[in-house]
């Protein structure tokens, strides 16, 4: 009797597992008509690592159009980045508000 390989007779096909990427979040700065425009621009580039020159094109957008994204994180950094917004502006007495926002 010939000698068979039971693992030449099995083939297995090859998982197809998906890694989920985790839910992403905007940071959102919401428009006052209390806080300085400096302050909201430092803000930018000091947490968000922004050039001025972003930095003010996000601010210009918060005050034209009510709101502006700083960035797009997952969930722990999306809250972090806010608490540090909320923190400092309440540091410096300034009612600047910061949100995040599931993105679908």
């Amino acid at each position: 009797m010939p000698k068979v390989n039971a693992t030449e007779d099995l083939k297995l096909s090859p998982k197809k597992d998906k890694t989920k990427l985790p839910s992403m979040y905007k940071v959102i700065i919401l428009n006052d008509d209390f806080t300085p425009m400096e302050f909201v621009v430092n803000t930018i580039q000091r947490f968000f690592n922004k050039s001025v020159d972003e930095a003010t094109r996000i601010m210009l957008k918060i005050h034209t159009e009510g709101l502006g994204v700083c960035g797009i994180f997952p969930i722990d950094i999306a809250e972090t980045k806010m608490n540090q917004v909320l923190n400092y502006a309440k540091e410096h007495q300034h009612p600047l508000q910061c949100i995040i926002e599931r993105i679908d």
